[in-house]
């Protein structure tokens, strides 16, 4: 009997990143928990998923037999036993609340190593969840105490109340991500002392399965544009125990080309009714910072896609037989391999990197967050959110290839990979949208003096040989050229070099982390360093590399094996 697979036990990256950015004991608890969950998404969550995507994908019950407008949506048993699961290991909750056995608050890095493993099988259903942890965010921070209480409990359940899954509506059919061209209205409701919402939204996932939505609406009177948008909590369903929607009807659900484990639907309200959150003149201010969380979660489940595509290539390589030899052992495929595993791991150091600044600016427990680590921790948003997601699309084209003819078949993982990768570059903004977000964060707190600096000063502290550190040098003077010209551009033109900043400072930001990698001494992450420099500031149709480094490493980053190559 061949032992099953398990996501986490697996991946041994994963497991030294998080020794490195969790406390002890944490990572002891956490190790335990993801063990048993790594399994789980290898195998069960696995089978679930692909009857979801193919057979069992939500469905709209438009009417009951009488003829009432129900707007119900269908998941089949196996999805609802994966929310289950999730929920109950608290993938939302503990970042808000305590984790019994410790008798400590979790964090986001436990959680977004969750999604990670989750994204390897399901990124459809990991977009529930995001929506869910936004939702938990904004509720936590910003609601009132009878508005907190009324929902958080619910939306953070890891069992002990019925869960309220969470969902953020913003886009509607007229602005798209232009969301200051909203125009849902909200309406005192005096006798209750909440709101009526009327009004439509356009692009709303995890309809029908959320328990309450956060929604962005226009109050009478407010000023146009996103100033005058406010926040509030919409429950899905009327609150005197009826069963009916609160004032909610579903038009129709999207057929999308991918991620269809998560139900996406035009949402009508009539009058629903809704409690606000926070202050009436900051509803956008709110959502940008629970989109910044999602945006998170969009690069974790491009890195989980990123590493399913890789493990299912290599593993099919060892395998597959032709031309009278197994597939790994020609130099192409070898070459190949080579590239994905470094930028994957590169890719992951920098993503929980990210995720470790993150969790202190979201969470600012007391502990002093500078302005400064404010804005680099927005940028490295932008920046990875843009990378991670075209990667993803990348990783899942190079497994089809790897495949051949079998990487085209439903039979296969990999066609689904790819569709579900797709989207990733759209949600939480396309590259143009995160472009702009790296211009106004240039414009607001001259994060590119802040990036730069910080860069600079880690090169300096490392004690490597200065050819590696030459590329990164060389890169930060052309990458400070290049904002000086843009910044001396007309606004409109600025924008033209916006996709050329960001793609030069995750560049340079991957770079730095692989470089602290080489910098601990291990040959394995030194040859990793090496080549990552190499991809990154070297190749191209006109350079070769004379040496074969990455042929000659190979056994080391792919197999893990003690290389009797020295590493230079």
């Amino acid at each position: 009997m061949t032992s099953k697979r398990n996501f986490f036990t697996e991946d041994q990256h994963l497991q030294q990143v998080l020794k490195q950015h969790m406390e002890p004991q944490m990572y002891a608890w956490a190790e335990k928990e993801l063990t048993e969950f790594g399994e789980s998404c290898a195998n069960e969550i696995e089978e679930r998923a692909v009857h979801t995507d193919r057979e069992g994908q939500p469905r709209l019950i438009k009417y009951n037999k009488m003829g009432e407008d129900v707007s119900e949506v269908w998941v089949n048993e196996g999805y609802k036993k994966t929310v289950e699961e999730t929920y109950n290991r608290g993938i939302v909750g503990y970042v808000h609340k305590e984790i019994p056995p410790l008798g400590r608050q979790g964090n986001y890095l436990y959680s977004y190593a969750q999604g990670y493993l989750l994204s390897q099988t399901e990124p459809g259903f990991y977009c529930p969840v995001t929506l869910t942890m936004a939702t938990a965010y904004l509720l936590d921070h910003y609601a009132d105490e009878h508005v907190k209480n009324k929902f958080l409990p619910h939306v953070i359940s890891t069992g002990e109340v019925e869960l309220f899954e969470g969902a953020t509506f913003l886009t509607e059919r007229q602005g798209g991500s232009d969301v200051g061209a909203n125009e849902t209205q909200a309406v005192p409701h005096a006798s209750k002392h909440t709101y009526l919402l009327t009004g439509e939204k356009y692009f709303a996932s995890n309809a029908g399965q959320c328990g309450v939505a956060m929604v962005l609406a226009r109050m009478p009177g407010a000023p146009k544009g996103t100033k005058g948008l406010s926040l509030f909590a919409v429950p899905w369903k009327n609150e005197d125990g009826s069963g009916k929607l609160n004032g909610i009807e579903i038009r129709r659900l999207k057929d999308k080309l991918g991620v269809r484990a998560v139900p996406s639907a035009e949402v009508l309200f009539n009058d629903a009714e809704g409690y606000l959150v926070g202050e009436p003149s900051k509803g956008i201010h709110y959502m940008m910072e629970a989109l910044n969380l999602s945006r998170v979660c969009n690069a974790i489940a491009s890195l989980g896609i990123m590493q399913r595509a890789y493990t299912e290539a290599r593993n099919y390589a060892k395998s597959r037989v032709t031309f009278g030899d197994r597939l790994i052992n020609f130099p192409m495929i070898r070459e190949s391999l080579v590239d994905m595993a470094v930028k994957l791991e590169v890719e992951l150091s920098a993503s929980f990197e990210l995720v470790a600044l993150f969790d202190r600016v979201m969470r600012n427990d007391g502990a002093k967050v500078s302005e400064e680590e404010v804005a680099l921790n927005r940028l490295l948003i932008a920046l990875l959110k843009k990378e991670t997601a075209e990667q993803a699309v990348h990783f899942s084209h190079e497994a089809i290839e790897m495949h051949g003819g079998n990487g085209f078949i439903e039979d296969f993982v990999t066609p689904r990979l790819l569709r579900d990768a797709q989207v990733l570059t759209v949600w939480e903004g396309t590259a143009n949208i995160l472009g702009m977000e790296v211009l106004r964060l240039m414009g607001r707190f001259k994060v590119e003096r802040v990036f730069i600096e910080s860069m600079r000063e880690r090169v300096a502290l490392l004690q490597i040989h200065s050819s590696m550190k030459e590329p990164v040098e060389d890169a930060l003077v052309k990458l400070q050229e290049l904002c000086q010209f843009t910044s001396s551009c007309a606004p409109e033109i600025q924008t033209v070099y916006s996709k050329k900043i960001a793609s030069l400072m995750v560049k340079i930001f991957e770079s730095v982390v692989a470089l602290d990698g080489a910098n601990s001494g291990d040959p394995r992450e030194k040859a990793k360093a090496v080549l990552y420099l190499q991809m990154t500031w070297k190749d191209s149709d006109t350079w070769y590399d004379s040496e074969n480094k990455k042929l000659q490493y190979f056994d080391l980053i792919v197999n893990r094996e003690k290389s009797s190559v020295g590493v230079e």
